[in-house]
């Protein structure tokens, strides 16, 4: 039997409690030296248990992205898709809500503290928390040597899964801040005179590390432990990586063995436990795989053969404060006097388990969570990106509302007994046109159930505490996935894109995809990249880094010279050089922004519920986030560059152009 890995024990040895908050503490910047005087670094890593103990916080650390564990208003996730074009940030009564990214994205934004409930954005959690992420890796590989005891191999594996910790940050890193500083080792001091490296020569390394990796990391099928650095990652990573500089042949290679030589294979038909949605009397599903796939409790277990990695975040493993609120967080924050009917009453009611007045038919709190809506899905999202051949596809069941994967304000039926509406479908209109919903933004749009569904036993059980009866509401702790065989597909459907735009089995890779999701419209012909981003949004919703994937894509499109689905080309020196809220130029990333997200509509939105008006505006340049000003500051004997557009740009700020120069200064302190 496949054992979890816990977040302290590993086969029975446990670190010392302070050296996991040495490597879990938040920092004031990235430049600090960590505080490894607490603990001799020769004495403490000169055992395999002190690199078993980095380890585990490094494979713990990835589920912070998907988890809320700052407050409960937020995922750090929700920047990755409010910068693109499948979300925006919809918390209307937020003062930093960043709705007009073009002014309001600074280089001082999201800098004050992780707990600050009035930000709606997580940028420096990305920032600190990632290079959290990459002193951890680079702690394994400064101190492994220490460890005398290892055979040559198991080293090997120690330092591959290292690799991919760290590939995995930089990768993120990247594509979200472009040049940024280069780190390979544990500094004995602090460094104050950084400069930062290219985008490309830091890709470059990535790529060398990851083959590296793929050679000596075991295979899953190899493993005792679920939840650590597996092979089938690493080909993942190094895929997008191989993607990211133009290797589209290697990249190709790689997603062939994972799709044919790996021992993974797409699940389709139902399997593992059927979870009924906790409420079936009010949200009913009919079980379907697409259902199965997404259930926490069947995410990891042996008979799902698609998951090539994921984090475990369920029992023994999982952690009070890294959530996966997304019912709290994600759904339309609709239990108010915000949305009515057509009488003016109330539509839906939070009616307590313990009331008199309650209806198991139309306990919608249990069933969908008490939503307050910090972000929401974009009408692109929503509607249009389901239409396929320019016909909605009306039996993918990842749209499916008959099937209870999905969720639409129309769907749910008005539970206030005092309505003379009571049991009828919502309505946005009454009959006259009236708008029956104060805040469409925050209050009425469509969810993927199936996703954003998670149960909360101990809650559920609670039926007579004193937080209103409510059971799971919220979310609760589950397991996620980080890889899972379908992203394969559409990885090889975009490199043999790049390779040849006119091969007929690009389409093959997708409507294996949508077969498997019953979908009834299947491509033909010759596909688009922008098929291929479409059936990322559809089936890797709240899995991918949206933002990080599009801004990658903007580099292959403009690297390999191949056209967008509008027959937009780009410039690979000018790409992401580019400023302005017009419709025209800047990069793929930007197109998507403004053609099927929510942005740069010239549409002031006024929201009734709180008296503030919304511009969704974004820019060119905010392709890549601005780097951190106090981090700009903590260098002080050098110069970190800043991104194009930003208040402290400077082209002649130098920046090394080869990972191997960046290296060799590493150690030098002035």
């Amino acid at each position: 039997m496949k054992r979890f890995i816990q977040k302290h024990i590993f086969n029975g040895l446990v670190m010392l409690a302070g050296a996991s908050i040495v490597f879990t503490s938040c920092k004031e910047s990235f430049l600090d030296a960590d505080p490894l005087s607490f603990y001799e670094p020769t004495t403490t890593f000169s055992t395999e248990a002190g690199l078993k103990s980095v380890l585990a916080i490094a494979d713990r650390q990835l589920k912070r992205y998907w988890t809320d564990g700052d407050s409960n208003e937020m995922f750090p996730l929700m920047s990755e898709y409010t910068f693109s074009d499948l979300m925006v940030p919809s918390a209307t009564d937020k003062t930093d809500l960043l709705d007009n990214v073009a002014q309001k994205l600074t280089i001082n934004s999201d800098q004050s503290t992780l707990l600050n409930l009035n930000r709606v954005s997580t940028l420096w959690f990305f920032w600190q928390q990632t290079y959290e992420g990459i002193r951890n890796a680079n702690t394994i590989l400064t101190y492994i040597d220490n460890v005398t005891s290892l055979s040559d191999d198991t080293k090997n594996i120690y330092i591959g899964r290292a690799y991919f910790h760290r590939a995995f940050r930089y990768y993120l890193l990247t594509f979200q801040y472009g040049n940024v500083p280069l780190m390979t080792k544990i500094l004995e001091v602090p460094k104050l005179n950084f400069r930062s490296t290219k985008r490309d020569a830091i890709l470059d390394l990535l790529v060398q590390n990851m083959e590296f990796a793929v050679k000596w990391v075991p295979d899953q099928k190899d493993m005792d432990l679920i939840g650590m650095v597996n092979k089938g990652a690493c080909r993942m990573l190094l895929s997008k990586l191989y993607l990211a500089v133009g290797e589209y042949e290697k990249a190709k290679e790689q997603l062939d063995i994972l799709i044919n030589n790996s021992g993974y294979s797409l699940m389709t038909d139902n399997f593992g436990t059927f979870n009924d949605g906790g409420v079936p009397e009010t949200w009913s599903v009919t079980r379907n795989v697409i259902w199965d796939l997404h259930r926490p409790e069947n995410k990891l277990i042996s008979t799902n053969k698609e998951v090539i990695m994921g984090m475990p975040n369920r029992g023994a493993a999982s952690e009070s404060f890294l959530k996966n609120q997304t019912m709290r967080i994600l759904y339309p924050f609709y239990f108010n006097n915000m949305v009515t009917m057509p009488d003016g009453k109330q539509a839906l009611l939070n009616i307590k388990r313990n009331s008199a007045d309650y209806n198991g038919e139309y306990d919608y709190m249990r069933a969908m969570g008490r939503g307050i809506s910090t972000c929401r899905p974009t009408w692109f999202y929503q509607k249009g990106v389901w239409a396929v051949n320019g016909k909605m596809d009306e039996t993918d069941l990842r749209h499916s509302v008959e099937a209870g994967n999905w969720v639409t304000m129309e769907s749910l039926k008005c539970n206030n007994k005092a309505s003379s509406y009571f049991g009828q479908p919502l309505r946005l209109y009454d009959d006259n046109g009236k708008l029956l919903c104060a805040d469409t933004i925050r209050r009425w749009y469509d969810v993927p159930h199936y996703i954003f569904k998670l149960d909360d036993p101990v809650n559920e059980a609670n039926i007579s505490g004193s937080d209103g009866n409510r059971g799971a509401t919220d979310g609760s702790n589950a397991d996620w996935y980080l890889y899972r065989l379908a992203e394969a597909y559409l990885l090889r459907a975009e490199a043999k894109f790049y390779i040849n735009p006119n091969d007929a089995t690009i389409k093959d890779d997708l409507n294996i995809i949508r077969e498997r999701a019953h979908c009834s419209q299947l491509y033909e012909g010759n596909v688009t990249i922008g098929d291929i981003m479409n059936e990322r949004a559809r089936e890797l919703f709240w899995e991918e880094f949206r933002n990080v994937e599009l801004t990658r894509v903007s580099l292959c499109l403009a690297r390999s010279g191949r056209p967008d689905e509008w027959g937009n080309t780009y410039d690979i020196n000018t790409f992401d050089k580019q400023e302005g809220t017009d419709l025209t130029g800047g990069s793929y990333w930007y197109q998507r922004c403004i053609h099927q997200g929510m942005y740069n509509k010239g549409v002031t939105l006024v929201i009734n519920a709180t008296k503030s008006n919304l511009d969704y505006i974004i820019d060119k340049k905010n392709i890549y986030w601005p780097i951190p000003e106090k981090e700009i500051k903590a260098n002080n004997k050098g110069q970190l560059w800043q991104n194009y557009g930003y208040t402290g740009y400077d082209p002649s700020i130098p920046v090394w152009e080869t990972w191997e120069e960046s290296v060799a200064d590493e150690s030098k302190i002035d």
